[in-house]
């Protein structure tokens, strides 16, 4: 996944400009920079994720809603808990264990 996740940076940058990616993703214009040049010295597991989850096209079989999107993954795995609707919990009981299974 790394290496398409740093084509999807790169495009993403050509296209939207080093600061806007690094708004979007969340870092600083310098991580983007850093890891567009190969540079980065920390880990990139967290960064490749984000970077595949906001530029990608691919897709997660989520046991609540089937094939989803990466992103709409994210969007759902990063909402607070809300009793709103019986969907909404079994959301996020799915994406906690998610989470606890990708540690």
């Amino acid at each position: 996944m790394t290496d398409r996740s740093i084509t999807l940076l790169r495009r993403a940058v050509n296209d939207r400009g080093q600061a806007a990616v690094a708004r979007e993703l969340g870092y600083s214009p310098s991580a983007i920079s850093q890891v567009v040049n190969g540079i980065y010295g920390g880990a990139l597991d967290n960064f490749m994720e984000r970077v595949a989850e906001t530029y990608g096209n691919g897709t997660i079989m989520c046991p609540v809603m089937g094939e989803v999107p990466l992103r709409r993954c994210a969007e759902e795995r990063k909402k607070i808990f809300s009793a709103s609707s019986p969907q909404r919990v079994k959301l996020w009981l799915a994406c906690r264990e998610c989470e606890a299974r990708r540690k």
